[in-house]
């Protein structure tokens, strides 16, 4: 059965808790359903098929080329800290480690460090 963007932003919220990330809002961002820290959204639902992750520019390309079949490009995110993923065909333990580093990437400096304590 394929996913909706309700059943994948379920999925989200599930993996950042289980991964005890602090300060979460459930938002929108561009009128998608997105998890923000600090008001920054670090992933959202783009459509039924794929989520976008926070991410430092120069570890998209690593990933891409790494997991092409979950990673991709498109022009819209060229030069952006975004990464496109296919939902079904990350697992929940990477994709929860990929929320765990987009986090970090967008919370303020304070609230992250006492997540890494």
């Amino acid at each position: 059965m394929p996913e909706t963007m309700d059943s994948i932003f379920t999925r989200l919220i599930r993996l950042a808790e289980e991964a005890g990330l602090p300060g979460i809002e459930q938002s929108t961002t561009y009128g998608n359903p997105a998890l923000k820290v600090g008001g920054k959204a670090f992933v959202s639902v783009k459509n039924n098929e794929t989520l976008v992750l926070s991410i430092a520019i120069p570890d998209k390309e690593q990933l891409i080329e790494m997991a092409p079949e979950i990673y991709f490009q498109t022009d819209h995110y060229k030069g952006w800290p975004s990464l496109p993923v296919r939902a079904a065909a990350i697992g929940d333990d990477e994709l929860r480690g990929r929320l765990v580093n987009a986090w970090l990437f967008r919370a303020p400096k304070k609230l992250a460090a006492t997540y890494r304590a």
